[in-house]
């Protein structure tokens, strides 16, 4: 049973930056894994950053240089960092958690870069 809820998403012009947050109910963040996904319109949901319980960040090759992941684990919250948005960047964006081998998922965020 795990909540996730995110925030930060909005509306940006390419180049800008966003922040993107997103809280967990389950307490010990750094005792499991947490990702952000997105999903545009017409395309599958993919990755875009993860950050395991011990520290270890993966970047979609996409979004490397740009984005940044983090967490704080006494506020049980993960992070994205956005900077040089493109167009193509636009999507939803998920949090996701792995939990005891499952799989949680917040409800989305949308993200829209014009140009």
């Amino acid at each position: 049973q795990v909540q996730l809820v995110e925030s930060g998403g909005g509306l940006v012009q390419a180049g800008g930056s966003l922040s993107l947050s997103c809280a967990a109910s389950r307490s010990s963040g750094s005792m499991y894994a947490m990702a952000w996904y997105r999903q545009a319109p017409g395309k599958q949901r993919e990755l875009v950053a993860r950050i395991t319980s011990d520290g270890r960040i993966t970047y979609t090759d996409s979004v490397k240089g740009r984005f940044t992941i983090s967490r704080d684990n006494a506020k049980n919250t993960i992070y994205l960092q956005m900077n040089s948005l493109k167009p193509e960047d636009t999507a939803v964006y998920y949090c996701n958690a792995f939990v005891l081998s499952r799989d949680y998922w917040g409800q989305g965020t949308q993200v829209t870069v014009s140009s």
